[in-house]
This record gives structure tokens, sequence and C-alpha cells, in this order.
């Protein structure tokens, strides 16, 4: 089972005695913070957890896979997470 917005909204409400809309306001603004900070292609680390960060794809050739006609495909950037060391011993259990 994946882990939503709902669930993580419910779980910060409890934790820090908000109700419900108040913490789904802060996760938001959190959310929103990550989003704007990656779109201006600027790292995100958080301390213990990882490291999110945007990489640029260069164009390169590709198909369409119903014709097999060639094609390039555009470059484009995309969003990568590298977990930190703690996080990764917690995953494998190692602690």
């Amino acid at each position: 089972m994946a882990l939503t917005k709902h669930t993580i909204v419910e779980s910060v409400a409890e934790k820090l005695d908000l109700r419900s809309p108040q913490a789904k306001d802060r996760i938001e603004e959190l959310l929103e913070i990550m989003k704007s900070t990656l779109a201006a292609e600027e790292d995100i680390m958080i301390s213990g957890f990882g490291k999110f960060q945007v990489n640029k794809k260069s164009p390169r050739k590709g198909r369409n896979p119903a014709t097999g006609e060639e094609m390039i495909l555009d470059g484009r950037r995309m969003v990568v997470f590298k977990c930190s060391g703690k996080l990764r011993d917690k995953i494998n259990k190692r602690l």
C-alpha cells in the first residue's frame, strides 16, 4: 500500500494536534515550496532523508513502436531522488 497525501495529512494532524484542514494547508505549502525549488532547478537536501535534484536528459533517437518510424525525442528535465545513508540503512534494517 502506498503512502498517500491524505494519509500524511492525517498523521501530521494527529502528531501535531492540529485539525485536518490546518495540517493539509501546511503539507500543501511544503509541497509548493518543493515544486518551485525544483522548477528553478535547485536541489533539495533533507538531512537524514535524501536529496532531490533535477537532471537534464539530452535529445535522443527513438522510434514510434506502432509504425517503426525513427524520430528524435526532445531533451527533458526529470527529478531524481538519492536517499541518504541513514535512510538506506533503515530500509535495509542495519540500525
